[in-house]
Parts: structure tokens; C-alpha cells; sequence
């Protein structure tokens, strides 16, 4: 007897509805998601963590200090909505998201500047310490580029998620390296129905850190960004929901569902 086989027929949502959601970018909207050289890409999606953030259900601090700066804190931040709230993945509401690309110079404007190790150096007294072989703070390695090209998802593209739970929701959130300001809009509340264990096709975008244990993947297109990668075009066996159109997997939750001791 398999796994599957001694699950039960059905997982009951702890929801009694979804919404789904239509984001409207009012601006460019830009994610490090893929790093190539001096070409920073934004994949065609907003991720639910971010969104989750956004929308003001977990804070995170505007300078990370101490062991904060080692490790994220997803787990500690998102898992205590567990069964409470959740949110998918947005996609585009087309077949594709449409982009830009811009150029950024962060070089100084000082009168003087050298360029020292991934880092532009505007202290002309520290030139005397660095011939002595010392490294003065101005010298130091940054991670921040200097200089480079970004890809960012354009203004005007639309992209859908579902939300799980009671929440209120904004009328504009802020997302995204630049905090761009994006559009809100319910499209439709919707009742969950709990389906038996069977295969399925999941047309949405779904977080791989958030799946249940308790389902088989059969295949799937894979995103691969930070922090975690999207699974796309998902065919699975498992207990599921439905929501209007859409099925997904049953089960779904932050990190997992796991808790801050695991």
C-alpha cells in the first residue's frame, strides 16, 4: 500500500473562500532574480513571499543587524499564518510579462573617485594607507554593483494570484527592489471545494517551499529564483482544491507549515 493510498479521500480547506487577485504595475517593478554579468533579470512573476510582505501580513526590518544578516527569516516571519491566510505566486495575466531594460551608474560625482574592488573609492586621503598595503573602509569589497543593466517587469502588466482566508486587502502595495507601487483589484470571491486523491494539472504558479509532503509530483516547468523556485504547468497526484477554474494542490502553507523549532 502506498502513501497516498492511506491519506484520506479529501483535505478540507481551513478556508471558507479564496479571492482572486489582479495586480495592476503602476510601475516598473524589479527583482534581482537572475544575476548574468552586469545584467540583473526580473523572472515574469511576483512571488508570494513578497506579496506576503507587501501587503503587511510579516515586517522585516529596514537595516538587518547581528545574526539577522546570516540567514532570512521566512519561517519565523510567515509559518504563524499557518492555516490562517495564504497567498499563490502571482502570473501573468497574459500568456507573458512584458519588460524593460535601464541602464543604472551609481558612480560617484565627486571630484575625485578611483575604482577599487567592486567599489568606487571617493576618500583621496585614504591613497596613502592603501600604498602602504592597508585596506581603508572606502577601499573595502561592496556587494552593491557599481554599474550594470536591469530588466524590470514594465508598467502596465497584470498579473493574477489567489488569496486564502478573511484578510483586508489594500487598494495599492509596494513590491520589489524600488518599492514600485502596484494595483490591487478583487476579481471574484469564491467558494473552496475539497477534491479526492486523483491526478491533477495546477495552471497556477505554486512556491516549491510550500507544497505538502503528502502529494506525488509528476512533472512540472521549473523557475528557478530566490529564495525559492515556482513550479509551473504542475501535474500531480494528491488530495486537492478547487477554486472557480483553478486546482491546486491541498495543503498548502508557508515554509511548509513548519515551525520556528524545525
Amino acid at each position: 500500500m502506498t502513501l497516498l493510498e492511506t491519506e484520506p479521500i479529501s483535505v478540507q480547506a481551513p478556508y471558507q473562500t479564496a479571492q482572486v487577485i489582479e495586480l495592476w504595475c503602476a510601475e516598473p517593478v524589479f527583482f534581482a532574480s537572475r544575476e548574468l554579468s552586469d545584467t540583473y533579470y526580473t523572472e515574469g512573476t511576483i512571488g508570494n513571499y513578497a506579496l506576503a510582505y507587501a501587503l503587511g501580513w510579516a515586517r522585516s526590518p529596514y537595516r538587518l543587524q547581528g545574526k539577522a544578516t546570516g540567514r532570512p527569516t521566512y519561517i519565523e516571519d510567515l509559518t504563524p499564518f499557518s492555516d490562517q491566510r495564504y497567498i499563490l505566486p502571482a502570473w501573468p495575466a497574459k500568456s507573458s510579462a512584458s519588460f524593460r531594460f535601464e541602464r543604472f551608474n551609481a558612480l560617484s560625482d565627486a571630484y575625485w573617485y578611483a575604482m577599487t574592488n567592486n567599489r568606487v573609492a571617493v576618500a583621496r586621503e585614504d591613497l596613502p594607507l592603501k600604498r602602504t598595503g592597508k585596506k581603508p573602509n572606502s577601499y573595502r569589497p561592496s556587494n552593491f554593483p557599481q554599474t550594470g543593466r536591469l530588466r524590470l517587469i514594465e508598467r502596465g502588466n497584470r498579473f493574477r494570484t489567489i488569496i486564502f482566508g478573511e484578510v483586508e486587502l489594500p487598494e495599492y502595495i509596494r513590491v520589489g527592489k524600488f518599492m514600485s507601487k502596484v494595483r490591487v483589484d478583487i476579481c471574484e470571491r469564491l467558494a473552496i471545494t475539497a477534491l479526492p486523491i486523483d491526478e491533477y494539472i495546477c495552471r497556477t504558479y505554486l512556491n516549491s517551499a510550500d507544497m505538502p509532503t503528502n502529494i506525488e509530483l509528476l512533472s512540472f516547468d521549473l523557475i528557478s529564483i530566490p529564495p525559492a523556485s515556482l513550479l509551473k504547468n504542475l501535474r500531480f497526484k494528491g488530495a486537492a482544491w478547487q477554486i472557480g477554474d483553478y486546482i491546486i494542490p491541498a495543503g498548502l502553507n508557508f515554509c511548509g507549515g513548519r515551525s520556528r523549532g524545525e
